[in-house]
């Protein structure tokens, strides 16, 4: 049976501004029929996105959102979630924006394990701002900034939130996008920081420059790469060398930021404020 998406949708904001080929619309899909499936209503979720390709997502959905500064959708969100803890509190947001100009929020959000979903779209460049390197650039390829190839380490973003203490952390990709509504389900379930970095193809800025191919060719080469995290254990470095792993990399029991506070001002309130 086809879902209909319309009644969650700003259908006066569209068509969208994403290119032909982008994978931002099917993680915009999978994470519509997540939250569908949750049974949430659209008045208790708060959807928060920084700039760039993936952040423009918060202008095309009916729910309470805010399209905020470069790299600071992490700080919004966690004042929201601080002041509204009853919300489901969504960041929706790209690797140059998470992970570069917003590193450091990134770091601290997960950290502090504050109950919020983060849907991370990585696209390995920055799309929107003209095809500069991120920090997720792999090495060799070319970007606006890197016209004979990126020379620099790529960062693991899934692995920067699980050592900085994450409570639930999953890689999926667009093409399997079934897997990708279920994970995003998990992770907005999980109280704590939750992260789904979601690989999403960008035939534009990234694809043409470094002859990746046709998008459909973009979105196969994820099928062959792909390996699901179970099988990883069974195989070696070299054997692993070039593989994206989905799957749940982490899910674990921590407490929770807002509760924290909340038991902090709970005692003090007994005492008669603090001293």
């Amino acid at each position: 049976m086809m879902f209909n998406y319309d009644s969650y949708l700003r259908l006066d904001k569209f068509p969208l501004i994403w290119c032909s080929g982008c994978g931002d619309g099917i993680v915009l899909k999978a994470m519509i029929r997540a939250i569908d499936k949750l049974g949430l209503q659209k008045d208790d979720i708060c959807m928060v996105s920084g700039i760039g390709c993936s952040s423009r997502l918060t202008g095309y959905v009916d729910f309470n959102t805010l399209h905020t500064t470069h790299g600071r959708a992490l700080t919004f969100a966690t004042g929201i979630k601080m002041a509204k803890p009853r919300l489901h509190v969504i960041v929706v947001t790209g690797d140059g924006d998470a992970t570069a100009i917003g590193g450091n929020h990134y770091i601290h959000a997960a950290r502090r394990n504050i109950d919020i979903t983060v849907i991370l779209f990585n696209n390995f460049i920055y799309g929107m701002t003209g095809g500069q390197v991120s920090p997720t650039t792999p090495k060799g390829k070319r970007a606006s900034t890197a016209p004979f190839g990126n020379f620099e380490n790529a960062f693991n973003i899934s692995g920067l939130a699980q050592a900085a203490g994450a409570s639930f952390v999953a890689r999926a990709t667009v093409y399997n996008a079934v897997q990708l509504e279920k994970i995003i389900q998990r992770a907005i379930e999980k109280k704590g920081f939750s992260l789904v970095e979601v690989l999403s193809p960008c035939p534009t800025a990234y694809g043409r420059r470094n002859r990746e191919g046709t998008p459909v060719d973009m979105i196969l080469q994820q099928k062959e790469r792909n390996v699901n995290v179970a099988a990883v254990e069974k195989m070696t470095p070299e054997e692993l060398e070039g593989k994206i792993v989905t799957g749940v990399l982490t899910d674990i029991e921590r407490p929770e930021c807002r509760e924290e506070y909340q038991k902090l001002i709970d005692s003090l309130s007994k005492e008669g404020g603090p001293r």
